[in-house]
């Protein structure tokens, strides 16, 4: 399976990369190991050193170095190698390893694959994280053993929460719900209206309704190629919005393999929130239960049903709920397309500006 390489992806947490220490991890089938420079700045190079293919990360950190566990070859900041121990010292010119542009932004650690240059611009917006905003913060992960456009559709149908989180995000009058399917620019949104309903159980936390019915909305987000941000709450029916009472749910997906993903969630309640600490716990315990203990072993078993099939070939039923997630199935696999047309022509002109070296 080909990956969008030219485009940004959340590594890890920013902190996961801890000073002193380096982290390793497999994004895009790729294996690379993060550290921090003495200035603070974060590193990212391929974790496999030329020479005998030794992970850097089992070596140490010599300065702004990673000097390889094996053999003492030293590679810095930009994958040179700067130091070969053995012999005369001589640094052979395929000594080196691949760097990759990175970016510290919204506690995150966000990372461009692509050999294209890095648009630092590009990347998504998830201010209600910094602490300045005044936002209450949660954050978790979950490594998934599946396919991440599986994970994908699953957050752009929230159809499904009627019944698979009955009672914890959903309820059943939201059975039938008006679903508005935008597109905004590059971005896919997929909006619920759901009026008068029974409160779900995580809502009454931080609603207080005492089961009182409400009305409810969940407004998805799709940034491309696999960001997602929730804006979902309550109020009183016919109301309007009001301090509290909903919350931003952040969710980023990174492939690992063509069969695993690095899922990096959070939630951002307002700053009119108030919360106990115990009825704050019980918020974080309810949206990694929904997610992990239900979410998870759906997506699991569509994984495990549909092995190496291509997803297509299969002939799935489609439904109504099922627009969004086609969608963005159809813009990733253009995306994937324009991305192979531009390599194309850039080798293409490479050809051609050697062939007129040549001949000049």
């Amino acid at each position: 399976m080909a990956f969008v390489k030219n485009a940004w992806y959340v590594a890890c947490w920013a902190t996961d990369v801890k000073p002193g220490e380096m982290f390793a991890r497999q994004l895009l089938g790729e294996k690379v190991v993060f550290y921090r420079k003495a200035n603070g700045e974060v590193t990212a190079l391929q974790d496999r050193c030329p020479h005998r293919f030794i992970p850097l990360h089992m070596g140490k950190l010599v300065g702004d170095a990673i000097e390889c566990a094996y053999h003492g070859l030293q590679f810095d900041c930009s994958g040179k190698c700067v130091k070969n121990p053995h012999g005369d010292g001589k640094i052979p010119a395929a000594a080196r390893v691949k760097s990759y542009a990175v970016a510290e932004k919204h506690r995150m650690i966000w990372i461009w694959m692509g050999d294209e240059p890095a648009a630092f611009d590009a990347i998504p917006d998830y201010g209600v994280l910094d602490s300045t905003d005044g936002f209450q913060t949660s954050f978790g992960y979950l490594q998934i053993p599946s396919n991440y456009e599986l994970m994908g559709e699953n957050l752009l149908d929230l159809s499904h929460i009627t019944y698979l989180h009955d009672g914890y995000l959903g309820s059943p009058e939201q059975v039938g719900a008006d679903q508005v399917l935008k597109e905004v620019g590059n971005e896919i949104h997929c909006n619920r209206w759901m009026p008068n309903i029974s409160v779900p159980g995580i809502f009454d936390l931080l609603y207080k309704q005492d089961g009182k019915p409400v009305d409810m909305w969940t407004n998805m987000r799709w940034i491309p190629p696999s960001c997602f941000l929730l804006d979902t709450g309550v109020h009183s029916p016919g109301g309007e919005r009001e301090g509290y009472g909903w919350y931003y749910g952040i969710h980023i997906l990174t492939p690992e393999t063509e069969k695993s993903t690095h899922y990096h969630f959070a939630a951002a309640m307002p700053p009119g929130t108030q919360l106990s600490p115990e009825t704050d716990e019980k918020f974080r315990t309810l949206r990694r239960y929904a997610f992990e203990m239900q979410d998870r072993p759906m997506i699991d078993a569509q994984q495990a049903e549909i092995g190496d099939n291509d997803f297509w070939d299969m002939k799935p039923v489609l439904l109504s709920v099922d627009a969004g997630p086609v969608r963005m199935r159809r813009a990733i696999q253009k995306m994937l397309q324009d991305e192979a047309a531009r390599a194309t022509q850039r080798k293409a002109e490479v050809n051609v500006t050697a062939g007129q070296t040549v001949n000049a």
